[in-house]
C-alpha cells in the first residue's frame, strides 16, 4: 500500500478557480434604482358646505394604491366625519373607511379630483357650560321653592316670594328636553 503525497505549488493555491475577466483596483459603485410614480388624487375640502377651505393632493394608499387616506385628513383638519360633496347640490353620502388602517373602502383612480365635506368635532366647552348653567338654574329654583331656605340663600335674597312647585317641575322638564336636543335647539335657525 502506498501513501498519498500532497503536491502543491504556491501560485496555484492562491488563484481562483474561475478567472476574473476584468480586474479593477477600484470597484465600480453601480446602484440600481426603480422609480415608480406615486398615485395621487386632488382633494377639495369643504367644512359644513362652506369653502373650499383647502385644496391639496393626497397620495393614495393600500395594496393597489387606490384608497384615500381618510383618517389622515380627519386628524389633520379636526373633523368628526367626511362626506362626498358636490358644490352644486351639497353633501352626499359619508365616506366610509376601515377603522384599522384609516383607508377608504371605495377606490379612486390616479389623478382624479374629488370634493369632500367635513363635519367638525364637537367642542367640549359648550356642552359642559350648558350643563353647569342648567344645574345652577335648577339649584336656584329649588332654593326659592323650599319653605326654609338655606342660610346662604337668605343672605342673597334673590326674590321676595315663593315659586309654586309646578313651575319648578316645568323648569326641570324643559331643561331635560333641551339637553336632549342641544345641537338643534341652540343652533342658528333660519
Amino acid at each position: 500500500m502506498g501513501e498519498i503525497e500532497e503536491a502543491s505549488t504556491g501560485a496555484d493555491e492562491m488563484s481562483p478557480l474561475l478567472p476574473n475577466p476584468k480586474t479593477d483596483p477600484i470597484p465600480s459603485t453601480r446602484t440600481k434604482s426603480v422609480k415608480t410614480k406615486v398615485r395621487e388624487i386632488k382633494v377639495h375640502l369643504y367644512k359644513q358646505g362652506k369653502g373650499p377651505i383647502d385644496e391639496f393632493t393626497s397620495s393614495l394608499g393600500g395594496w393597489e394604491q387606490d384608497q384615500l387616506e381618510v383618517r389622515d385628513i380627519i386628524d389633520k383638519y379636526g373633523l368628526k366625519s367626511v362626506y362626498a360633496f358636490k358644490p352644486e347640490t351639497g353633501r352626499g353620502v359619508p365616506i366610509r373607511f376601515n377603522p384599522r388602517n384609516g383607508r377608504s373602502i371605495l377606490t379612486y383612480r390616479d389623478g382624479s379630483e374629488i370634493h369632500i365635506d367635513g363635519e367638525p368635532k364637537d367642542s367640549l366647552i359648550q356642552p359642559i357650560t350648558r350643563i353647569l348653567v342648567g344645574v345652577a338654574v335648577i339649584t336656584i329654583l329649588i332654593v326659592m321653592v323650599m319653605k326654609e331656605s338655606p342660610e346662604w340663600a337668605k343672605k342673597l335674597n334673590i326674590t321676595g316670594g315663593n315659586i309654586p312647585p309646578w313651575v319648578l317641575a316645568a323648569a326641570v322638564i324643559l331643561f331635560t328636553r333641551i339637553r336632549k336636543r342641544t345641537k338643534d335647539f341652540f343652533g342658528k335657525r333660519p
